[in-house]
């Protein structure tokens, strides 16, 4: 059994190129106690089995039982300021036993005195003890709503382990709804960039390339563009594509500009290069709703057109962290160079080996998706 979860956590890390594993949890508020409905990815269970004491696992409904532990260990709950301790009461396996699938906690929580408290604060730290790559941590998001007795309290939000979840049970003290979502999907929309290699890695082949601000401001328009209308597309379920496509053409886009670069310097720059931003640009935003739809799911109105505005605003802000300094750089050493030979020369070998990095790069998330 230890062999089968490696091989699952095995497709999993070839097939994605961020380390998030997503879910949903339901906070249910009973007069006597608070139940916690927790939709788990399995990915999130291989991953766990095999980087921590779940690996002793010999058959999966073990797996499902040990994860559970772990979840309500890294789980913290606290009502009016006193810690809650709680119960795994139910284990629900998947159907779908690879990493798509999910499995579900039903967990427990007695509330102090048998009453309900003025504030719910919730924390926890799923995977993030677990390094998916030097300096990226394996994150594990849910997209969680608190019910009294099934009538929803509010807005669902994002929980992750940067943020915990307060939910305010009086009506004088509840936040705005819209604005608590914008700015939770906006930093969503941040980290997802920042941990995204794929991402980086195409926004830094293009930047390589690039000679002037107004070139610059040219290609990443381009980008932006494309991956906005098939983000909004995907949301609104107009468009939607398979991991199993999107994840192997991203790796093929880091290649293709990185080894342009190198091969056909010349035709880096004006409207072919601006074609190739655009066109690539498209997958890229497929790839962005990928961390977004399961976030999503719930939404309605206002606020689907709240959470996609924040998170795109947030993946513009995240390749702003790359993209000017980048820039900024090559045009600084070249500014410092006093002749045009000699600056020639230095743009020239950076874009050069630059491009051949990102290309050894983005080989190996190509063969790791196809892999996938």
């Amino acid at each position: 059994m230890i062999t089968r979860l490696l091989a699952f956590l095995l497709l999993t890390l070839a097939a994605h190129a961020h380390p998030v594993a997503q879910g949903t949890m339901e906070f249910v508020l009973h007069p006597d106690h608070l139940a916690i409905h927790a939709r788990v990815s399995n990915e999130q269970v291989y991953v766990e089995a095999a980087f921590t004491g779940a690996k002793a696992a010999e058959r999966l409904e073990e797996a499902w039982r040990l994860h559970g532990d772990y979840v309500l260990g890294k789980l913290e709950l606290r009502a009016d300021g006193a810690v809650l301790a709680g119960a795994v009461e139910k284990i629900t396996p998947p159907t779908d036993t690879s990493a798509q699938g999910f499995v579900t906690y039903d967990l427990r929580y007695p509330l102090p005195a048998g009453r309900s408290p003025a504030e719910l604060i919730a924390r926890q730290s799923l995977l993030n003890e677990i390094d998916f790559a030097p300096g990226n941590r394996w994150e594990a998001t849910f997209l969680a709503r608190l019910t009294h007795v099934g009538a929803p309290l509010g807005e669902p939000q994002l929980f992750t382990h940067r943020e915990p979840l307060r939910f305010a049970l009086t009506a004088a003290a509840s936040p705005a709804p819209h604005r608590s979502i914008f700015g939770e999907y906006f930093r969503h929309g941040v980290h997802h960039i920042l941990e995204g290699w794929d991402h980086l890695l195409f926004m830094a082949a293009l930047v390589v390339a690039t000679r002037r601000f107004r070139e610059l401001i040219l290609v990443v328009t381009a980008f932006t563009l494309a991956h906005t209308i098939t983000l909004t597309l995907s949301v609104f379920d107009v468009v939607r594509l398979t991991p199993r496509i999107v994840e192997p053409v991203i790796a093929f886009s880091i290649v293709a500009v990185a080894v342009q670069n190198v091969m056909r310097p010349a035709a880096t720059h004006g409207w072919l290069r601006l074609a190739v931003a655009f066109g690539f640009g498209l997958f890229h935003g497929l790839g962005f709703a990928g961390g977004l739809l399961e976030a999503m799911q719930g939404f309605t109105g206002v606020s689907i057109g709240t959470a996609l505005a924040g998170f795109s605003l947030g993946v513009e802000i995240g390749h702003q962290v790359v993209v000017l300094p980048i820039f900024c750089l090559i045009a600084g050493v070249c500014a410092l160079l006093k002749h045009p030979a000699a600056r020639e020369r230095f743009s020239a070998g950076a874009m050069r080996y630059a491009s051949i990095l990102i290309a050894a790069a983005g080989a190996f998330y190509l063969v790791a998706a196809l892999r996938g």
